[in-house]
């Protein structure tokens, strides 16, 4: 499976941003989808997950602040950001949530100004 992100860019500190990400295979029900970032120099780290029942996962430096969800029948992830903070600046991706596979797709591009 291939995986296509979007909807990053440049947003002001305080603003929002919607990312999507589209498979290219189908994403069942069962499989725990998630979103990661990556800074310069840093390893590409999970900041939120989704699975089929349980109640979605985040990284406490977003509680509150980023929401993910799925919509299995158009193949797509979404990460939605509200409240952006400079180090929110990153590269996002999306991948399995719990076994990511080795191929990554080539991310969206988050950059907070304060």
């Amino acid at each position: 499976v291939q995986f296509a992100e979007s909807g990053g860019g440049l947003v002001q500190s305080g603003g929002s941003l919607r990312l999507s990400c589209a498979a290219s295979q189908t994403i069942y029900s069962s499989d725990t989808m998630g979103w990661y970032r990556q800074t310069p120099g840093l390893q590409r780290t999970l900041v939120a997950r989704i699975g089929s029942g349980d109640s979605p996962y985040y990284i406490d430096s977003v509680k509150g602040r980023f929401i993910i969800s799925r919509d299995n029948a158009k193949k797509t992830v979404y990460l939605q950001m509200n409240s952006l903070k400079s180090e929110d600046t990153a590269v996002y991706y999306c991948n399995y949530g719990l076994s990511p596979s080795p191929y990554w797709g080539q991310g969206t591009q988050v950059t907070v100004s304060s």
